[in-house]
């Protein structure tokens, strides 16, 4: 059988470990250059893996399945050719206990960081891997369209010659992740069965301090992630801690927002962490990546165009433009920020929820709510529409763009148990 897959990110590396290319020729589609091009891709920065029945996605076979997560940590730990970072879980119930008593959940799992410089040596042995197994790469090839009838018809652009090119598969798995949703909004307008559900965004900044606030969490967890209820209902969550990490831009299409990450053997001396708001919406309202860009959009139009906004906490909550910093200083580059007011770009709900959710967890971890803290904005993250893949026989979704899973492990589970009914049938 001819199968492509489109996208090499998480679910595509589980896809490629377990398919057996004795009996199927397969082809990879990506839009970048290399293995290493800057993308947005879970597997190409930071490198953070976690087991957990609490998150992740909502695909039972894989939330509940510690032993297959497990073994995903193991595979890329031993690609990237190190041992990862993890917290001590120390005192695990005690901080618990704290989180909920002042309105927090602490989500229960184990984290294991392997960092953007060994993701670049994991990435370079998995493509040696399956390249050894006769998977053929098609770099630069960006998939604009896809016809679906008794075979696939794959539309792409070779970015290299700039031709448009045509080419025909038995069975295409799309694992763009979540940042190929226009190639999945394509899809939608023209078979729009696929969807199931299509209703959230969440909005928010990167939180950045010094690392001797979170020092204690951070030994305890590495990674920790709480959610919060703020009074208007929203919910709030911590994502993408980073230990004396870096704060990075993430550039997409047509706007940049804010990201960050942490480097094994290259430490900072600040901690910085994502505060997200999870904005749902109702009918008749669809389009809730079109929101999340438009408010991305926003920031980089207050910013002159390229660049987001850094705003000091103390600031935000009075609602002025940050003119100087003192106490606290960034790790993202001088000429990738402005000095501004994040007020400027979010809606008051989304403004309050970020405050009430800072102001409680300083309660717990007093030194988060000092006014000299910083936040860079905007941060996204696009939720994929949750889609159907009963709809068709020969083509199937795999990893974040599916809209069931969120996450490294999960993403490369989804591409494992696809490959394996592969076998099954």
């Amino acid at each position: 059988m001819k199968i492509a897959v489109i996208g090499f990110g998480a679910a595509a590396v589980g896809f490629l470990k377990e398919i057996d290319t004795s009996k199927h020729e397969i082809t990879v589609f990506e839009m970048n250059a290399d293995i290493y091009s800057s993308s947005i891709s879970g597997i190409r920065a930071d490198g953070k893996l976690f087991v957990s029945s609490e998150m992740g996605g909502d695909l039972e076979e894989i939330l509940y399945n510690k032993t297959l997560q497990k073994e995903i940590v193991d595979y890329y730990c031993k690609l990237a050719e190190t041992e990862p970072e993890i917290g001590s879980r120390e005192n695990l119930e005690e901080l618990q206990k704290k989180f909920f008593i002042n309105g927090f959940k602490l989500v229960e799992s184990e984290f294991f960081h392997i960092g953007t410089d060994k993701l670049k040596i994991f990435l370079k042995n998995a493509h040696e891997e399956f390249s050894k197994k006769g998977i053929e790469f098609k770099f630069n090839s960006f998939v604009k369209d896809i016809e679906v009838n008794e075979k696939i018809l794959i539309k792409y652009i070779d970015r290299k010659s700039r031709e448009e090119k045509k080419e025909e598969f038995d069975k295409v798995y799309i694992a763009v992740g979540r940042s190929g949703f226009k190639l999945i909004d394509t899809l939608t307008e023209k078979y729009p069965d696929i969807i199931l559900s299509n209703t959230k965004v969440d909005l928010g900044v990167r939180f950045e301090l010094p690392d001797i606030v979170v020092k204690e969490l951070n030994e305890a967890l590495y990674e920790f992630k709480v959610k919060f209820k703020s009074s208007n209902g929203q919910l709030v969550r911590t994502f993408c801690n980073n230990p004396s990490g870096y704060v990075v831009t993430e550039k997409y299409s047509d706007f940049i927002t804010v990201n960050g990450h942490a480097i094994h053997d290259q430490k900072s001396t600040n901690t910085n962490f994502a505060i997200l708001v999870t904005h749902s919406f109702t009918k008749p309202f669809n389009d809730p990546n079109g929101y999340g860009s438009y408010i991305a959009k926003l920031s980089n139009i207050l910013a002159g165009g390229d660049k987001i906004i850094l705003q000091t906490y103390g600031d935000f909550k009075k609602g002025k433009r940050t003119k100087k910093l003192w106490k606290v200083f960034p790790t993202l580059n001088n000429d990738e920020y402005v000095l501004g007011d994040l007020n400027l770009v979010f809606p008051s709900k989304t403004s309050t929820s970020l405050i009430e959710f800072i102001d409680n967890l300083d309660k717990i971890i007093p030194g988060i709510a000092d006014e000299e803290n910083l936040l860079y904005g905007v941060e996204v993250k696009f939720y994929g529409k949750k889609l159907n893949n009963d709809l068709f026989e020969n083509l199937k979704f795999i990893g974040d763009c599916s809209g069931h899973t969120r996450s490294i492990v999960h993403a490369t589970a989804h591409g494992i148990l696809e490959a394996r009914k592969i076998a099954e049938n």
